[in-house]
C-alpha cells in the first residue's frame, strides 16, 4: 500500500515553516569552550531540548582552516526526562509571554546563564529547572509557581525569577527561597515586561541583575489604568471571557518604575522624569559601567540615555536624542564599551549609522540594523546596504566589525546573516537564497572551527525568485513565477505583501519565500513589494508613512506596473493578500483601488487603527484626540475608510482569529458591519480558538487551500 505525499501546505504547517529542527538561541562561553543552544529532535518535533556544542581545535589542529563534519552536541537538559513524560501545563502569563514573542514550540523555549555560562536555567509547566552545562545534568528546584523568565545571578549562586507577580530569588542548589519584591495590589506586578513592551518595544526581560550579583534592576507595572478589553470565544458559550488590559491609542498605558533591590528586599526607586518619559525601552547593565536606561516620550519623538546609581536611585543624562518624526529602538543598545563610551545606533546626516561615544563610526554606506557585541576592539553589528552604496545587494544583510580604523565584513556570501559572539568565538547564521534553512558556523577568531547542525525537514520546493526594484522610488520587490512556468503568457497576479513597520518580506533568502512560491505553482505571478515604511532601507524610506499608511499603497500599485513592463502580468486579473498589516493593506487594495485590485484576502487586519496599540499606532499617527486626520486617512472604516470609491465592487475574504488579543476580532467584525451597510459584499472566516499566530496545523493547512479556492473563484480561473 502506498501513501500519497503530504502536500505542501500539511508539511509547512506541521514543521511550524520548516523551522522545527532548526537551532537557534545560542550562547557562548566566554573562555570559548562551547556553545549553548536550544533545537528539537526532528524536523516535526516541537518540544526544543537544551544543548551544548563542544569545542574542540577541529580545523585549526590540522591546519586545514575546514570545520569538523556536523556534530550533534550533547542534551544538557531534556523536558521530556524533566517532566516523566507529562504534558506542559501553562500559565495564562506564560501563554501571552509566548503570544508576545510568537513563540510557537514547546519544551524548552527560553534559557538564561550565569556569566560563565556553566549554569543554565529555564522554566517548564511552571516549574523551575537548571542544568550544569559542563556536567550535563539537570534538575528542578522546589519552588513557589508558576515560574515565569528564571535568571541565574551571573556569579551562579542564585535564581532569580518571577511567581505571581512577585519577584523571588532561590539559591541555585535550592536552598533559601525569599521573595524580593511583590504588592498585594491585584494590577500590580515586578519583573515582567507590560503589553506595549513585550509586544512593540522589543523589551520581554522586567528584572537586570547585577554583574556582582549582589542587587537586580526591577520593572514594576501597575496596569491599573490600562482599560480592559474582553476576548470571548464564541464556540465555547460556557466558557467566561478572558479579561485583557489593552491599552489602545489614545489611552492610559501601565505605570511603569524601576527599582534597584538587594538580595534582602530593601528598594531603592530609580528617578527620572516619567511624566516627560514614560516609556522605560532598554536597560543595560554589564561589567563595564554603571546600569544605563533608555527611556521614551510618549510621542517618541525625544529620548534620552540615563546612566543609574543604584545607592540612592539618581540618574544623570548620558545623551539625548530628538527627532521630528519618531525614533526606532534597536536591539543590542544602548550599551557601554569596556572604556565606559556610550553605543548607540542613531539616524544622522540621512544614514542609519552605529554611534561610540559622541562619534559615528559608520557612514551612508551601511543602514546598521543591531549591534550583536561590544569588545575592546571593536563592535559586531547587523547592517544592511545603505542608500550611499554602490551596490544596493537587494535584500542582503550582512555581519560587520565595526571600530575606529574601519568596517571589516565577516559575512561574505550573499543572503541574511546574523552572530552570537563572546571573546574569540562568533556564531554565525546564514540564510542563504539557495539552500534551506539557515547554516549555522562557529569561528574562532574569524575561522571556521565547527558547524552545528540543523534537522529541520527540507521543504520539497525551491523558490523561483527574482529580486529586483519597481517604480520610481526603485521598491524593493521579489517576484516569483511557477516552478514549470518557461513561456511569456501573461499570468494572473498574487501581491503578496506585509508592506509595513518593521516587516521586511523582499529578502536574500530561501524560506521567507516558500509559500510565496507555492501560490506561484498554483498558477499565479507572485510580486512581493516592500514600500515605504518598511524597514532595512534609510531612515527617509521608514519615516515616509509618518501620519500617513496609505502610502504603503501607492507604492504597491506603482511597483506592480512598473514590473509588468518586465515580467508576463496580466493587470486585468491581480489579487492581493496579507496577514496583520499586510492584512489592512489587502482590505486597503480593493476598496480604494478596484480600479487595479480584483479580489483581496485579508487576514486578521487592522481596520481602525485607533483600535491597535499605543506605543506602535501613536509612532506613526500621532494622539487620535489630536490628529484625527491621520486615522481617518488610514482607516478602512472611519473617516475615509469605505467613502470611495463605491464601485465597482471587488470581492474581499477576511480571516480572523477569535482569540487573538493583538489585533482583536472587533477589528474584523466592525469591517464587517460597515461593508453590509455599504451593500459591499465580502466573506468571513472565523477562526474559533486562533490567535494572532495560527500555530495549528490544520487550521494553518486549510488556511492556504481555502485563499487559492477564493482566489481562482474570484479572478475566474479554471
Amino acid at each position: 500500500m502506498t501513501t500519497e505525499p503530504e502536500s505542501f501546505p500539511r508539511r509547512q504547517a506541521r514543521t511550524q515553516r520548516f523551522t522545527l529542527g532548526a537551532p537557534r538561541s545560542f550562547t557562548i562561553a566566554p573562555d570559548g569552550s562551547r556553545v549553548v543552544f536550544l533545537r528539537s529532535a526532528s524536523g516535526t518535533d516541537r518540544a526544543n531540548k537544551l544543548w551544548v556544542h563542544d569545542l574542540t581545535d577541529g580545523g585549526e589542529r590540522s591546519g586545514t582552516g575546514v570545520p569538523p563534519a556536523e556534530g550533534p552536541g550533547r542534551v544538557a537538559a531534556d523536558p521530556e526526562a524533566l517532566l516523566g513524560g507529562a504534558l506542559e501545563e501553562l500559565s495564562a502569563e506564560e501563554r501571552a509571554r509566548r503570544e508576545r514573542s510568537r513563540e510557537g514550540g514547546v519544551g524548552i523555549v527560553g534559557y538564561a546563564t550565569d556569566s560563565a555560562v556553566e549554569l543554565a536555567s529555564f522554566s517548564l509547566s511552571g516549574r523551575l529547572f537548571v542544568a550544569e552545562l559542563r556536567a550535563g545534568t539537570a534538575r528542578e528546584l522546589n519552588v513557589p509557581g508558576p515560574v515565569i523568565d528564571p535568571r541565574p545571578s551571573p556569579d551562579g549562586r542564585y535564581v532569580a525569577y518571577v511567581a505571581r507577580g512577585a519577584l523571588r530569588v532561590v539559591g541555585a542548589e535550592g536552598a533559601g527561597d525569599t521573595v524580593l519584591a511583590e504588592e498585594a495590589a491585584e494590577n500590580v506586578t515586578y519583573g515582567l515586561a507590560e503589553f506595549v513592551a513585550a509586544e512593540e518595544m522589543g523589551r520581554s526581560r522586567g528584572f537586570w541583575w547585577s554583574p556582582d550579583s549582589d542587587r537586580l534592576l526591577v520593572s514594576r507595572v501597575d496596569d491599573t489604568p490600562v482599560k480592559r478589553w474582553w476576548i470571548s470565544d464564541p464556540a465555547h458559550p460556557e466558557r467566561a471571557p478572558q479579561q485583557v488590559a489593552y491599552p489602545a491609542a489614545g489611552t492610559d498605558n501601565a505605570d511603569v518604575r524601576l527599582f534597584a533591590v538587594d538580595l534582602r528586599g530593601h528598594r531603592t526607586e530609580v528617578v527620572w522624569d516619567r511624566a516627560r518619559y514614560p516609556y522605560l525601552a532598554h536597560v543595560h547593565w554589564s561589567a563595564a559601567g554603571v546600569p544605563l536606561i533608555l527611556v521614551q516620550a510618549r510621542d517618541q519623538r525625544s529620548q534620552l540615555f540615563l546612566a543609574v546609581d543604584p545607592d540612592s536611585g539618581a540618574t544623570r543624562m548620558v545623551h539625548a536624542d530628538e527627532d521630528p518624526h519618531w525614533l526606532e529602538l534597536f536591539g543590542g543598545v544602548p550599551a557601554w564599551t569596556p572604556s565606559g563610551q556610550l553605543v548607540r545606533i542613531a539616524d544622522e546626516g540621512g544614514a542609519r549609522v552605529l554611534a561610540v561615544g559622541e562619534r559615528p563610526l559608520t557612514g551612508p554606506q551601511l543602514h546598521v540594523r543591531a549591534v550583536l557585541d561590544v569588545a575592546d576592539e571593536d563592535v559586531l553589528v547587523a547592517a544592511s546596504a545603505g542608500e550611499g552604496a554602490e551596490d544596493p545587494e537587494i535584500g542582503q544583510v550582512h555581519v560587520y566589525r565595526v571600530n575606529e580604523l574601519g568596517v571589516e565584513r565577516v559575512s561574505q556570501e550573499p543572503g541574511v546573516h546574523s552572530a552570537v559572539r563572546a571573546g574569540r568565538v562568533t556564531v554565525l547564521i546564514s540564510a542563504v537564497p539557495d539552500e534551506p534553512g539557515a547554516k549555522v558556523r562557529v569561528l574562532r577568531d574569524g575561522k571556521p572551527v565547527a558547524a552545528i547542525a540543523s534537522w529541520a525537514e527540507h521543504p520539497g520546493l525551491s523558490p523561483r525568485v527574482t529580486l529586483t526594484q519597481g517604480g520610481a522610488r526603485h521598491v524593493p520587490c521579489a517576484v516569483l513565477m511557477p516552478t514549470d512556468y518557461h513561456g511569456d503568457t501573461p499570468l494572473p497576479v498574487l501581491m503578496d505583501p506585509y508592506g509595513g513597520p518593521h516587516g521586511q518580506r523582499v529578502v536574500a533568502a530561501h524560506n521567507p519565500h516558500l509559500t510565496s512560491q507555492w501560490f506561484a505553482d498554483q498558477g499565479f505571478a507572485v510580486v512581493v513589494a516592500d514600500g515605504r515604511g518598511t524597514p532595512g532601507r534609510s531612515p527617509a524610506w521608514e519615516k515616509a508613512v509618518d501620519g500617513d499608511f496609505v502610502v504603503s499603497l501607492h507604492d504597491q500599485v506603482d511597483a506592480l506596473h512598473d514590473l509588468a513592463k518586465t515580467f508576463p502580468l496580466d493587470l486585468d486579473r491581480v489579487a492581493v493578500r496579507g496577514w496583520s498589516y499586510g492584512g489592512w493593506l489587502a482590505a486597503l487594495a480593493v476598496l480604494r483601488r478596484p480600479d487595479v485590485f480584483h479580489a483581496g484576502i485579508a487576514g486578521a487586519p487592522v481596520t481602525d487603527w485607533r483600535l491597535y496599540d499605543t506605543h506602535y499606532t501613536e509612532r506613526y499617527l500621532g494622539d487620535p484626540g489630536t490628529t484625527p486626520a491621520a486615522y481617518d486617512r488610514s482607516s478602512l472604516i472611519t473617516g475615509d475608510g469605505l467613502s470611495s470609491p463605491a464601485e465597482p465592487h471587488r470581492p474581499l475574504m477576511i480571516v480572523h482569529g477569535l482569540a487573538d488579543d493583538n489585533v482583536v476580532a472587533a477589528h474584523t467584525l466592525r469591517l464587517s458591519s460597515a461593508l453590509l451597510a455599504a451593500g459591499r459584499p465580502h466573506e468571513v472566516l472565523p477562526l474559533s480558538g486562533v490567535t494572532h499566530m495560527t500555530p495549528q496545523e490544520q487550521v494553518a493547512e486549510n488556511l492556504l487551500l481555502l485563499q487559492v479556492d477564493f482566489l481562482k473563484r474570484s479572478l475566474g480561473l479554471a
